[in-house]
């Protein structure tokens, strides 16, 4: 193809000279009475040539192949200075049944930052980005990242770039500034869009990756490319047949049941509730099932009390074929009518600091609670059975606690105080804070020692990141580094110039971000700072959402001053109330 155009560009200059000539001739016939004396004879090749000009243009779109002209041949400022949904390619009309190719050379200019590359968006075909009507399958970026509806799933991402721990780094964005890369998007009349990038770097490296999810089997969808911090020069785009007309089935490896009721009185027949079940299949993607689409294999007796077992199974293929079942189990107690409660645990919170005139949720994490049967028989009740109201004012109060059940409704209370007015809130109560404009107060992180914060979050559950950030820095406020709770962050002081990987950094979590947001108010969330006294601090959260599930994240090894290390929390679109810092 590269032939086919380097000719068709000079054929196409001489064209044009020979088209001049032919101008000039008409010219001189018209407007001079000595004709022979300014005449100019066309050459003797023309009518070849303007064959071979028709004959390159009839190659560009042959029956399998058609090309598409490009109007934006620079996408991205070209000093590298264009900011994230500013600058974009053409817009990329995909039928089903056909595959597009997009070539282009990437430049990153050098950074630091591995998300300055190439993105790669696919949306459904509404060329207006801003419309209510446009709508995004998803976005792969070249580092390799991605993001989406809810058919997105990272874990089919495949790659053979270079890493460190996990991370790509400095190697990649070498080979990606100045690489060739070849997009190609497959729009199969199955239902899927297949993605398959190649980046050739300018040293012959190759780097391969690949994605596919679900898309409309009909309508046609689109695709552009977006810039940041980096600009594309685009040298070809072009449409051919579809090379996937099957795509492959694979068989159910596990299912997992989460949120199903752990305790239900004799009388209720509900044992699912509002459980949910997520299928794992053989090719690493997951998927969240309709109860009606499982079957219950064991099924317990709901008339006595008791420890009971519920055993679910699920005996579909990824396209919905029948084929050999996956099990799974859970346990749940059916206990007698509930006719007392008593707190035999305190909760770890017990003071909440607000600046009014609504109290906090209040947060029962590490409370237990006791109930008394009608039988006599006594046992703990979890918190997510119960029911908690902090009613606030200002001063000792009386937390409600309540269980609801089938045959009866039993209340205790716990003592707490609400301190109205106070100044331990960082952001507004309606969740109107913008990014970095409100922040707690600095708190120093001796060497060798940890500071604990806990704090209760409210969160308008938009974006993963509408939820805290930690910053440390020096007495002065020059930052070693931010690094937020959805497992994103950034470097400051002793910490640029490199990828998280070649600074030591090491990060982990056992988050579920497909859940992430839709989880994030009231939420107990501790944080800890720890100053380890070598040069390096370590950051863990420590989260329990309000359904009572719990998870981590930890960033180790990130440089510091150790006689010089304080820390504090911002955030935005979001607020948490600090109830205390050990």
């Amino acid at each position: 193809m590269n032939t086919i155009k380097f000719s068709f560009m000079k054929t196409t200059l001489l064209m044009s000279r020979a088209l001049c000539a032919v101008v000039l001739v008409v010219i001189s016939l018209v407007g001079c009475e000595e004709a022979d004396i300014y005449s100019i004879n066309p050459p003797s090749d023309l009518q070849f040539k303007i064959d071979s000009i028709a004959a390159a243009k009839a190659a560009r779109n042959t029956g399998d192949t058609t090309f598409i002209d490009i109007n934006t041949a620079i996408v991205g400022a070209e000093d590298f200075s264009s900011p994230w949904w500013t600058d974009f390619s053409d817009y990329f009309t995909v039928p089903a049944g056909r595959m597009l190719t997009l070539e282009f050379v990437n430049h990153n200019g050098g950074t630091a930052d591995i998300y300055k590359n190439w993105v790669l968006l696919v949306a459904n075909e509404v060329a207006d980005r801003d419309s209510s009507a446009y709508s995004e399958y998803f976005a792969l970026r070249a580092d390799p990242f991605g993001w989406g509806n809810a058919d997105f799933d990272d874990a089919l991402i495949s790659h053979n770039f270079p890493t460190v721990d996990g991370q790509v780094g400095s190697e990649f964005l070498a080979i990606m500034d100045g690489a060739y890369v070849t997009l190609q998007i497959d729009h199969s009349a199955t239902g899927y869009a297949f993605v398959t990038t190649t980046a050739v770097g300018t040293n012959g490296r190759e780097l391969v990756m690949t994605y596919n999810q679900p898309v409309s089997a009909t309508a046609n969808i689109t695709a552009f490319l977006v810039a940041e911090g980096s600009y594309l020069e685009m040298k070809q785009a072009y449409l051919t047949p579809s090379q996937v007309t099957v795509v492959e089935d694979v068989e159910p490896v596990s299912i997992a049941v989460t949120g199903f009721p752990e305790l239900l009185e004799l009388g209720e027949e509900n044992f699912w509730g509002e459980a949910t079940a997520t299928v794992t299949f053989a090719d690493g993607s997951t998927t969240e099932v309709d109860s009606a689409d499982l079957s219950f294999t064991v099924i317990p007796d709901m008339t006595t009390a008791g420890k009971k077992t519920v055993v679910v199974t699920y005996n579909l293929t990824k396209q919905g074929k029948f084929t050999k079942a996956v099990p799974t189990m859970y346990n749940l107690d059916v206990v007698n009518a509930v006719s007392s409660l008593a707190v035999t645990t305190l909760p770890n919170v017990t003071t909440y600091t607000f600046p009014g005139p609504v109290a906090p949720k209040f947060d029962p994490t590490g409370m237990v609670v006791t109930a008394t049967y009608s039988d006599g028989t006594t046992g703990v009740i979890p918190n997510r059975n119960l029911q908690f109201e902090n009613p606030g004012g200002n001063g000792q109060q009386d937390a409600v606690i309540s269980y609801v059940g089938a045959a009866s409704t039993a209340t205790t209370t716990v003592p707490v105080t609400n301190i109205m007015g106070g100044t331990n809130q960082v952001g507004a109560t309606d969740l109107s804070t913008a990014w970095w404009t409100v922040f707690s107060s600095d708190y120093k992180v001796p060497s060798g020692s940890s500071r604990k914060f806990v704090m209760e979050l409210h969160s308008d559950e938009v974006n993963n990141y509408h939820s805290p950030a930690v910053i440390l820095r020096k007495a002065d406020g020059t930052e070693y580094a931010v690094v937020r709770m959805d497992n994103y962050g950034w470097l400051g002081a002793l910490n640029t110039g490199a990828n998280l990987a070649e600074l030591g950094w090491t990060l982990s979590n056992n988050w579920n971000f497909d859940v992430f947001a839709q989880n994030l108010d009231g939420s107990r969330v501790v944080v800890t700072v720890t100053n380890n006294g070598n040069g390096t601090a370590k950051i863990r959260y420590d989260v329990t959402y309000a359904n009572g599930t719990t998870h981590f994240q930890l960033y180790e090894g990130i440089k510091v001053e150790s006689s010089n290390l304080f820390s504090a929390i911002t955030l935005e679109k979001s607020y948490v109330n600090i109830t205390s810092v050990e």
